[in-house]
């Protein structure tokens, strides 16, 4: 697998998302993810030809050593959460109307989404994500993981994925989590 590439260039978030954070956090973060990741997948030719959405729900049922399959959790989920997030992102919006209605059906409007969404990203503690997913059942979920723990562990599809990790933000906002939170979703390009 190759670093996707982005649709927009570095400083096409500004002010919102720095051009040198989008910078690291593709070129190196990313990137990291990608290599990491392809080298597990260099040890299992056959799994490397699954879909990776596939791999990563099937990930326990794997001839996978544990040490492989924990660095394909990390690694491989990092690659498809940072993919989703930076798809979603860009300078101009391109709303979805049939996820806006959807999210105000499930939630009650477009900004009661934003809270509960806001507040599962404001209260991961550490590292990890805030997540807009699809159960197994078709239910709007909000949630959030640790780390680079992917929704398709659990089963459910990521729709909107907010990375909280510092990397995302500090450089920008240092530890004003809230603060880049609440400036992302000008930049989520679905809503």
């Amino acid at each position: 697998y190759e670093l996707p590439k982005l649709n927009y260039e570095y400083a096409a978030l500004e002010p919102y998302i720095d051009a040198e954070t989008m910078e690291i956090h593709h070129t190196k973060h990313h990137q990291a993810y990608t290599d990491k990741m392809n080298a597990v997948l260099e040890k299992y030719p056959n799994l490397a030809a699954q879909p990776l959405e596939e791999l990563m729900q099937s990930l326990n049922g794997t001839p996978m050593t544990n040490e492989d399959a924990t660095a394909f959790r990390n690694n491989g989920g990092g690659y498809l959460n940072h993919k989703l997030f930076f798809e979603i992102m860009g300078p101009k919006k391109e709303v979805d109307q049939t996820l806006a209605t959807e999210i105000t059906t499930a939630f009650g409007s477009i900004d009661q989404f934003k809270q509960q969404f806001s507040q599962a990203a404001v209260s991961r503690f550490g590292s990890g994500w805030a997540w807009l997913a699809r159960n197994s059942a078709g239910k709007l979920i909000i949630y959030s993981t640790t780390n680079q723990d992917s929704p398709l562990l659990e089963g459910n599809t990521p729709i909107i994925g907010l990375d909280v990790w510092e990397h995302a933000y500090y450089l920008k906002y240092q530890n004003r989590r809230p603060e880049y939170i609440e400036h992302w979703f000008t930049v989520l390009k679905l809503l």
